[in-house]
């Protein structure tokens, strides 16, 4: 499908409801999958990338964050929150907006909607991560915690992974009940559980990813077997975590950038000297990823402006032959660019 032109003040925007016609224009699977495959791209590059913790700004309520990278072609951030409070208030805990910038002018070039894009790509990185770490034959995940990010990991797991079968629990019973009507029909059997003791019997993966911001036990030692891959993507900023300390000197650690995660990961619990494995090195070939069948491992999923980067980047591409987008008249466009206040008395402004 071509399309006009655009105007050089104008930036493709994706609405909410654009992004929605995106993934169903791409269908969700096939989303996760490429998106997951663009994000290992990224993960395989990771020295071109400008690297820092996010900025993050704190307040009793939550938090506010920027999460800035470039690969010397392209500069991307994302503006995110989270206020775990916000539900009791009928608000998303999350929400989030995006922009793509052509590092050679300056010029954004995508600005999108990031509340849903992060869901599908923290889901996609989750899943892609756990490819190359879990024990072979997995097939049956724990998702312990039934927020706005569960049917995301159980469809990129079923996806990516190839699992087949998800037991939930949630401490609001409905919570869980909603996931799992929204799994239905799905292609996954769902198990509604009692307790997240009784969510992890059986289970080769375990993923945590609750929300409250709180230094919080979801996994205790006596829960995690050998041989058990944990995904744990709830502990993301400083106080919050999900595991006791003793799954972690059980653990190899996985992790996006250790200057973030000692921060806001679980490893925030441990010294800073405890050693990690960086998961580029893992995509790379440098550092290998699960050794046995008996290891323990842990993903200290934080999220890393490299996956949003990831993610600004594959939907640009999707929207190539996927137009869903909206001009947006973002950029002043002088006829002499020194001359910006000459549009102002072309609008008749006296």
């Amino acid at each position: 499908m071509q399309t006009e032109p655009r105007a050089l003040n104008t930036v493709p925007f994706v609405s909410v409801e654009n992004m929605m016609n995106l993934v169903r224009a791409v269908g969700v699977d096939r989303f996760l999958i490429e998106l997951s495959e663009v994000i290992a791209e990224d993960f395989g590059r990771w020295s071109l990338f400008d690297k820092t913790p996010r900025v993050a700004a704190h307040s009793p309520d939550g938090v506010i964050e920027l999460m800035p990278t470039s690969d010397g072609i392209a500069y991307g951030f994302k503006y995110v929150n989270g206020h775990p409070k916000n539900t009791k208030d009928g608000l998303q805990t999350v929400t989030a907006f995006g922009v793509l910038s052509d590092v050679a002018t300056g010029y954004p070039v995508l600005m999108t909607e990031m509340t849903i894009l992060t869901a599908l790509r923290t889901a996609a990185t989750s899943a892609l991560v756990a490819k190359h770490l879990m024990p072979s034959g997995s097939r049956v995940m724990a998702l312990i915690g039934n927020g706005a990010q569960s049917e995301f990991q159980a469809l990129a797991f079923k996806a990516i992974c190839g699992i087949d079968e998800v037991r939930l629990y949630d401490i609001d019973p409905t919570a869980t009940q909603r996931c799992a009507q929204n799994l239905a029909g799905r292609g996954l059997k769902v198990t509604a559980c009692g307790s997240a003791q009784e969510a992890v019997l059986g289970a080769h993966i375990v993923t945590t990813v609750t929300a409250d911001k709180t230094n919080a036990t979801i996994l205790t030692d006596n829960m995690i077997g050998e041989g058990v891959h944990i995904n744990a993507v709830g502990g993301d900023c400083p106080g919050k975590t999900e595991l006791h300390s003793d799954i972690l000197h059980r653990s190899s650690i996985f992790v996006e950038y250790p200057p973030q995660t000692r921060i806001e990961g679980e490893i925030q619990q441990l010294s800073a000297d405890h050693p990690v494995t960086e998961f580029w090195q893992v995509i790379t070939g440098a550092a290998p990823g699960r050794s046995s069948d008996k290891e323990i491992t842990l993903f200290d999923s934080v999220g890393f402006a490299t996956e949003d980067f990831s993610a600004l980047r594959y939907v640009q591409r999707l929207l190539k032959d996927h137009p869903h987008s909206e001009d947006l008249d973002l950029l002043a466009d002088p006829d002499e660019p020194r001359d910006l206040f000459g549009m102002l008395l072309r609008a008749g402004v006296a």
